[in-house]
């Protein structure tokens, strides 16, 4: 799924599964993000807001944040990402998957082209100079923004999978997650007085339009929602304000040239919101692409 613009700036279990496959073809591997890179963005003011108050908010309950519950994310995640519940298989995974962001690879699907994966190949290198990617951070810095492999052919993707045979950068992959994508999407849904399961809606598109301030990045989506509705912390009804929150990310999704399946929302978020499982409770049933997952 194609990400905006990253912005750059730090913000900071086992269930058992069973699942029926289709005979749908989804991607098996999406990119999240669209974008120049990082120089001169600014922070959008709700992200402010939300460190402002991050000693009020995390004092909150875990809520998504809560391990066994980050878990549940992280598998329903990878089942729209991926069409996998078993997210960990996905941090060699890479390819290009024709959508403008050049390479998309890992557990949320980094691009080159998108800043996320850069950022992460940095931060890696910083702390394991000697590692597979190191060689190729200059071509990384070269194509930011564009879809462009240059200097990334040959060789960048089997650099990719011998990286990632390595703890360490899957560590990375975990952190670089948290730190662009997970950790900011729930300390904002906390301060909008969401629940766990519009935690997981705001990380979910979080991680499928990137943190953009445009109409179709993340704070674009939440500011037209909120036009609508009033959030919960705002006095509204929650159910509504999610309700008008996946109006706004399924219109986004449908105004994309590629990659518009809306099943993530339509058949799986909507599916617990209409539940009225606001908590995120187990068991969940959801389809996406067709295929059928539950975790129990």
């Amino acid at each position: 799924m194609t990400r905006l613009l990253l912005l750059g700036a730090p913000i900071a279990v086992v269930a058992s599964i069973l699942f029926n496959v289709s005979d749908s073809e989804p991607p098996t591997i999406t990119g999240q993000a669209a974008g120049t890179g990082r120089t001169g963005t600014p922070t959008p003011e709700a992200a402010v807001q939300a460190d402002e108050r991050a000693e009020e908010i995390d004092a909150l309950p875990p809520g998504l944040a809560d391990p066994a519950m980050k878990e549940t994310a992280s598998r329903l995640v990878a089942s729209a990402e991926a069409s996998t519940l078993d997210w960990r298989s996905q941090y060699a995974a890479i390819e290009d998957v024709g959508d403008g962001t050049g390479y998309t690879a890992g557990i949320v699907g980094f691009c080159s082209g998108t800043n996320d994966m850069l950022q992460l190949v940095e931060a890696y290198t910083e702390e394991h100079p000697d590692n597979p990617l190191a060689a190729f951070l200059p071509a990384l810095r070269e194509v930011d923004g564009t879809d462009s492999h240059e200097g990334l052919d040959p060789g960048f993707t089997d650099a990719w999978r011998r990286a990632a045979e390595d703890q360490a950068f899957r560590d990375a992959q975990d952190a670089t997650r948290d730190r662009l994508y997970f950790e900011p999407a729930v300390r904002l849904a906390k301060m909008d007085g969401l629940g766990t399961l519009g935690q997981f809606v705001y990380y979910d598109a979080m991680v499928l339009h990137g943190p953009g301030v445009e109409a179709n990045g993340f704070y674009g989506i939440r500011d037209a929602a909120m036009e609508s509705a009033d959030t919960a912390a705002e006095g509204g009804d929650e159910t509504s304000y999610l309700n008008a929150f996946l109006d706004e990310s399924r219109s986004a999704i449908k105004a994309r040239k590629v990659q518009r399946d809306t099943t993530r929302i339509d058949t799986a978020q909507r599916v617990f919101l209409r539940e009225g499982n606001l908590g995120l409770e187990k068991p969940l049933v959801w389809r996406v692409y067709g295929e059928t997952f539950r975790i129990t």
